[in-house]
């Protein structure tokens, strides 16, 4: 099994709206765990019925065997061929009784297809197998600079339209917009729809985030459509929209797992975020606190007996120096 690597979440960093780039996000990398986890299923649930057919074919091979020696015998005179007569039915017996037991488990197993919920890898099957699309031809990787480059000047000339997408709740308005707009059909959409959620979920406004989460996850299931069918993206959103508008609820239960599971993404992404800049304020602050021999106020204070803290809460130097005077000479030098 592939083990998937999570790490690529502790290097997405989001840009304020003023700053000059917007750093390269690996989006798919958000939502690659589940899918290639789905896919490790379904590839594990084929195995199992190309097994459970290899079984049953080779029960039915040994039974039909079995059958031409039990006729065999039974045609035969001698006493030897009576002696094994009688064994050779037990084992015809034995044998029909497996092939039925391999016949209910195959059974069992094409049902348990049958109910299994549809997604975005089964949306390129034989639904869409005959649908006329231009292949996408083969391209060379893109380094990073390249994509950063590619990500900053995409954003920089369709932000404004890659936000009203985001904002768009029905599925009918969202495929008129594509059409109008289909160079919004790429990673570099994906890419800062992501970004704006984890923006929007740090600013507290969960409902926009929300909102925009679904059109991320319309987006990114139009591009793994597209690589299951490798074919331009461009090519195939208008199949998604078919495909989700007219899907029974197994389908739509589908999608809205993916969305679930990608809103917590977020989630979990802003609250690091905000948990690293409420550090950094903290460390700004300390410094600013830090007096002669690097020493913080707050912290030397907290060390102090109780009764010194008084003196420094009421701010009352004649209590403090009674105090220190009071004190044991080792601990007070300490202390001060």
């Amino acid at each position: 099994m592939t083990t998937i690597d999570y790490s690529v979440w502790d290097h997405i960093e989001v840009s304020d709206d003023e700053d000059e780039t917007h750093p390269n996000i690996d989006t798919p990398s958000l939502f690659r765990w589940r899918h290639q986890a789905r896919v490790e299923r379904m590839e594990a649930f084929m195995k199992k019925g190309e097994e459970l057919e290899k079984s049953l074919t080779e029960s039915r091979r040994k039974l039909a065997e079995a059958q031409r020696r039990v006729q065999e015998l039974v045609s035969a005179s001698t006493p030897e061929a009576k002696a094994d007569l009688a064994k050779a039915q037990e084992e015809e017996k034995q044998l029909k009784k497996q092939e039925r037991s391999w016949e209910k488990k195959m059974q069992e197993h094409r049902i348990e297809e049958k109910k299994m919920p549809w997604n975005v890898d089964t949306l390129s099957k034989e639904g869409f197998s005959k649908s006329v699309v231009n292949v996408k031809p083969e391209k060379e990787e893109e380094t990073e600079e390249e994509k950063e480059e590619k990500h900053k000047t995409f954003v920089e000339k369709y932000e404004k339209q890659i936000k009203h997408f985001g904002m768009l709740r029905r599925w009918d308005d969202s495929q008129k917009y594509l059409s109008d707009n289909p160079h919004l059909v790429c990673e570099e959409t994906a890419n800062y729809l992501v970004i704006m959620c984890i923006d929007l979920e740090v600013e507290e406004k969960h409902a926009l985030m929300e909102q925009v989460a679904h059109q991320t996850i319309v987006m990114q299931f139009i591009l793994e459509l597209s690589k299951s069918l490798k074919v331009d993206p461009r090519g195939c959103f208008r199949q998604f929209f078919a495909k989700i508008k007219t899907a029974d609820q197994q389908y739509q239960d589908a999608f809205n797992d993916e969305l679930e599971s990608f809103k917590e993404r977020v989630r979990g992404r802003a609250k690091i975020r905000i948990e690293k800049a409420l550090k950094e304020y903290e460390e700004e602050e300390r410094q600013k606190r830090l007096g002669p021999g690097g020493l913080d106020p707050v912290e030397v204070y907290e060390t102090l007996p109780p009764e010194m803290q008084k003196c420094f809460d009421d701010k009352d130097i004649q209590m403090l120096q009674d105090a220190i005077t009071k004190m044991d000479p080792t601990v007070s030098v300490c202390a001060v």
